[in-house]
């Protein structure tokens, strides 16, 4: 189902506005749309599109909220302070040292400084790979399900999902979050490996596969769009 997309006024400054079918959507939900800017309204297949819309504008002193409290982004450069599975760490840069290292709350970055951001961007991509892909076919064992392939990638919509066939699919930013929030949406998505649905059974699932969950949702709910600022 194709997107719709639309322009909302917020109190005299347009935004983007994006109306999007979903198939299993029950309810009209609103969430500020990372990809433009601006609001996602996810409706059900029936649902009008102008219902979508008029929910958006209900909502505009909402929406307008939640974009001033967007923050600006943070290159990765010496003496920046990132998060490393939740916990502060300062960059450094050592031109004659080897790779990256991480030690007593730094991560020291080797090689010509002009390369240091994409040399620290690949490092905590792989790191985020090693901490899933670990835990994702741990739990996956806990329940015999198997797991058809495991992507990392900068996803911007989601912080997870689970394909057909059993691909699993995460952001590599989840490692920038406390563990066990990073935990909790590993446990999320392997759990939809046996259950492809948002019901009682999924959710009680999840729960047995991670601690935290409401804390871990909680946290996504009111931290997780600030992850993206890093490296932009």
């Amino acid at each position: 189902m194709a997107d719709s997309h639309h322009t909302l006024d917020l109190y005299g400054h347009a935004v983007p506005l994006r109306v999007r079918r979903h198939a299993r959507a029950r309810n009209l939900i609103l969430r500020i749309d990372e990809d433009t800017g601006g609001a996602m309204v996810t409706i059900p297949a029936r649902t009008p599109i102008r219902d979508g819309i008029d929910l958006a504008r209900r909502k505009a002193a909402w929406i307008a909220a939640q974009l001033k409290r967007r923050v600006e982004p943070l290159v990765f450069a010496p003496g920046v302070e990132l998060p490393f599975l939740g916990e502060r760490h300062t960059v450094r840069h050592n031109p004659g040292g080897r790779g990256v290292v991480c030690a007593d709350m730094e991560i020291v970055v080797s090689g010509r400084p002009e390369h240091l951001a994409r040399r620290l961007a690949d490092w905590l991509k792989a790191q985020a790979r090693t901490e899933i892909t670990t835990r994702a076919h741990a739990k996956a064992g806990q329940i015999d399900q198997r797991i058809a392939r495991i992507t990392v990638r900068d996803t911007r919509s989601r912080w997870g999902s689970c394909g057909v066939q059993g691909q699993l699919n995460f952001s590599w930013r989840l490692v920038l979050a406390p563990a066990f929030v990073l935990d909790y949406v590993v446990a999320h998505e392997v759990a939809h490996l046996a259950h492809h649905n948002h019901g009682a059974d999924f959710w009680a699932l999840t729960e047995s596969l991670t601690d935290r969950m409401e804390e871990a949702k909680a946290w996504l709910s009111t931290h997780g769009r600030d992850l993206h600022r890093y490296g932009a």
